[in-house]
């Protein structure tokens, strides 16, 4: 993480920090959540110098990719955070098994424990190209290779021995505050029950689709493997549906704690992190106890994951049309790559 990155300086991490951390939150990320559920202590990043790998190792970086930097130059799309995409990530956790291993066999049995992420990843290809101005057709065309490349990142990982492999889908993208905002309308029809915009969200299902597609042809090849699609979207539309029952302000739930300007509180030319911005407050809201769900323009707050990480587990059902639209916004784009040492399966 850059110095010069927003995530690398207040308000990011102040919540349970009190300063920075790397998180693209005011606290903890979904992959905390997991690792906490489990037991363990929270996962410390493999650039991280003489950091204790004992219970896991998080590959990820913020803002990363799926696909390399170059193959989405060649779209016309730049990646402007982080040149760190999946496929380098993939290589740090092969460089950490070559050091932490003395051969194969070993690193199967050491691995054999183990609750291995991939991702939320593929997300940020699609924030970069629609930020970019691409179509949602163009977007389209890109699933193919995004989900293709997860894919081949999870054989990856199963070579390294890895038996027990989470890959979590896209989240409803239409309801985050940078699209309502860059996509907002007049047109009723364009939203549903929950103020999200449908052509996003329908985007967002047609890539989850195709990538559990992917996941069901993997757990084919691999049948001693076990392979779960992690269902973010449907998980954070559960909690979008009990927004008033989890605490959250229904009021102002659509727009972004950290921000600038407009109905959803953000401003693409001074979003969260630039000098001299404050963090949106209500009269009841105090920093260390939000009851906002959006902690900047796609980022959710520390007080959003844990009810999405609770149904998720559970396998929370599809929420059913509401008459009003009480919003939520969810993303852990930060997590693209992470193997956890534990003795229990966070997810059966």
């Amino acid at each position: 993480m850059g110095s010069r990155s927003p995530f690398a300086r207040l308000p990011y991490g102040e919540t349970l920090f009190g300063n920075a951390t790397g998180r693209c939150s005011n606290g903890l990320l979904m992959i905390d959540f997991f690792a906490l559920s489990a037991g363990l202590p929270l996962l410390n990043p493999y650039q991280e110098a003489e950091a204790n790998f004992e219970h896991g190792v998080n590959f990820a970086v913020a803002g990363s990719t799926a696909l390399p930097v170059k193959e989405l130059a060649d779209m016309n799309i730049l990646s402007p955070v982080t040149t760190s995409s999946l496929d380098v990530q993939l290589d740090w956790m092969h460089s950490h098994f070559n050091s932490a291993c003395n051969n194969q066999t070993d690193c199967a049995q050491k691995n054999a424990n183990s609750l291995f992420m991939v991702g939320e990843i593929g997300g940020n290809d699609y924030n970069y190209a629609l930020i970019q101005r691409k179509s949602i057709q163009e977007l389209r065309e890109m699933v193919p290779q995004v989900v293709a490349t997860i894919s081949n990142a999870v054989r990856r990982v199963i070579d390294f021995g890895a038996t027990r492999v989470v890959v979590p889908g896209n989240l409803p993208i239409g309801c985050l505050p940078i699209y309502l905002t860059g996509f907002q309308t007049n047109d009723s029809t364009a939203y549903d029950d929950f103020h999200c915009l449908k052509d996003l969200n329908n985007f967002s299902i047609y890539h989850n689709e195709r990538l559990q597609q992917a996941i069901k042809e993997l757990k084919t090849q691999y049948p001693n493997t076990t392979i779960l699609y992690g269902d973010y979207y449907n998980s954070f539309l559960w909690v979008l549906s009990r927004a008033r029952f989890l605490g959250f302000d229904l009021n102002s739930v659509q727009k972004a704690c950290c921000g600038s300007g407009g109905a959803y509180n953000f401003n693409l030319a001074k979003m969260c992190g630039a000098p001299g911005l404050r963090i949106r407050r209500t009269p009841t809201l105090s920093s260390y106890h939000p009851r906002l769900s959006s902690w900047d323009q796609n980022n959710s707050t520390v007080q959003a994951s844990p009810p999405a990480l609770s149904t998720l587990a559970m396998g929370a059902p599809t929420p059913p049309p509401l008459s009003h639209s009480p919003t939520l916004h969810y993303d852990s784009h930060p997590e693209s790559l992470v193997q956890i040492q534990t003795e229990v399966p966070l997810m059966c």
